[in-house]
């Protein structure tokens, strides 16, 4: 599976190939730390507005950073083979930043996706995506379904037991 976790470079040649053959290119991004069936959902409703969907994933590093000590419970490496198993996925890239814009304005997928919890002002990478003429969406929010709340969860059984 490994031929299907891309770098940039990679990414960019399928980008263009894509392209040559009039098919869409499909890009999210997230920790997806702890895969819960908000993320299936959201993966495979960003799968239908393209021909092919792109996963960039926080490094291990920059997880830490956005969600703070004892994350990522994955590793990247894990997270991104979890990810491909997946029908929806077809490629997944890390990335070490907080944000993804600079890998969006290098890719400039056709269809850009974030979760319901992300108004399209504060997604990263709308401005060059939309001037490339591509589009951003906002898809829907699977409420309740979150690592964070799966991880609470998990704390508040483990204390309750003790």
């Amino acid at each position: 599976m490994s031929e299907k976790i891309v770098s940039i470079d990679e990414l960019r040649e399928e980008r263009k190939r894509l392209r040559a053959e009039g098919k869409r290119l499909v890009f999210t991004n997230g920790c997806f730390d702890i895969l819960h069936v908000g993320h299936v959902r959201y993966l495979q409703s960003a799968r239908e507005q393209g021909d092919a969907l792109v996963v960039a994933i926080n490094s291990d590093r920059s997880v830490r950073e956005l969600k703070g000590v004892g994350r990522p419970i994955m590793n990247d490496q894990e997270r991104a083979e979890m990810l491909l198993a997946l029908r929806a996925v077809d490629y997944v890239t890390v990335f070490d930043g907080l944000s993804p814009r600079s890998l969006i304005a290098e890719v400039l997928p056709d269809v850009l996706v974030k979760g319901g919890d992300y108004q399209l002002d504060e997604i990263h990478g709308r401005e060059e995506v939309e001037a490339a003429g591509g589009r951003v969406l906002s898809l829907p929010f699977v409420e309740g379904a979150s690592t964070s709340s799966i991880i609470e969860k998990m704390l508040k059984t483990v204390t309750s037991d003790e």
